[in-house]
């Protein structure tokens, strides 16, 4: 049974509903991210989504109100604040590029003068978060705020025990940044910069508080308050970025299959925008290999199939 719909009669719940059904006959679940320990004993079968429209009116199925780590969905996040700040001088540092290569890879560091090809790898992210922390002086509770604010939750959280895992287990990461920072590409003393980086990556939220807080791409740079963060044309080009940057090095299949602005983060989440419409946040923890939800690639799969909906 198809369950096809036009743009004046949307009904998400429906929608959603067959979707959680789909996805509860699926044999193969992926397995969470082991690497940090803190996320490894999550159930990969697991599965919640929400669907934000423009006014705030969120639907849901499965565990779409327990909150989970956002992981790299915060980068989208980060980019935003710091972009509204500083605008295109933000380019000149980080890149708008696919990487091809794994998110937390080193190899193109070197090539490209300590550059990162664009701001959703882990190195991206980095710097992202550092020029917001030179900006701020707390980039971590900028962003904590800022989705307080959007979602509306103001119990939204670091979790403790999530950012003391990846600093234990963060030499990847204070590798790219010290080799960053031997290229002149980050400002702020390293560990200082890693603390607020694993903060930021450690949130706890909803699938339905982050479609809320993602409310502002879909609203063309709008706030939840009617005030604008981002210029149309900025909100454009994050929509853009998340759309061939946003799943690693698997985005090429993810805007083949979904065909929407998409974010993903290790904690199992993914964050997707149809610009004028609705955000989605989808989150079930086991991962494919190249760290980005099985299920929940599956579900927003479905989601553009029932409904029609896509950016082409």
């Amino acid at each position: 049974m198809a369950i096809m719909t036009t743009t004046s009669s949307l009904t998400y719940l429906p929608v959603l509903e067959r979707i959680a059904e789909e996805i509860s006959r699926t044999p193969g679940r992926g397995r969470p991210a082991d690497y940090i320990p803190a996320l490894a004993a999550c159930d990969p079968r697991s599965f919640g989504m929400a669907v934000a429209e423009l006014d705030g009116t969120v639907y849901g199925v499965g565990d779409w109100r327990r909150p989970f780590s956002a992981q790299s969905i915060t980068k989208v996040f980060t980019l935003a604040l710091d972009l509204a700040r500083e605008g295109d001088a933000l380019w000149e540092h980080v890149g708008r590029e696919p990487s091809g290569n794994p998110f937390n890879s080193l190899v193109q560091l070197e090539h490209e003068n300590g550059i990162p090809r664009n701001p959703f790898i882990n190195a991206g992210a980095l710097v992202v978060t550092d020029r917001l922390q030179t900006r701020t002086g707390d980039a971590a509770g900028e962003l904590l705020a800022f989705l307080r604010a959007e979602s509306g939750n103001r119990a939204l959280d670091f979790d403790r025990e999530v950012a003391a895992s990846e600093a234990a287990h963060g030499d990847r990461n204070a590798a790219l940044a010290h080799f960053m920072a031997s290229y002149g590409n980050i400002d702020n003393d390293v560990p200082v910069l890693l603390d607020q980086y694993f903060r930021q990556c450690s949130v706890a939220a909803s699938c339905a508080d982050l479609a809320l807080a993602t409310g502002f791409l879909a609203r063309h740079g709008i706030r939840a308050d009617g005030g604008r963060l981002l210029s149309r044309s900025q909100a454009k080009q994050v929509n853009a970025i998340m759309l061939t940057c946003g799943t690693y090095d698997a985005a090429g299949d993810f805007a083949y299959r979904v065909g929407l602005p998409g974010k993903s983060g290790v904690g199992g989440g993914i964050i997707a925008v149809v610009p004028g419409r609705c955000t989605l946040c989808v989150w079930s923890p086991g991962l494919d290999e190249r760290g980005n939800s099985v299920a929940g690639v599956a579900a927003l799969d479905w989601f553009t199939t029932l409904t029609g909906l896509s950016v082409f």
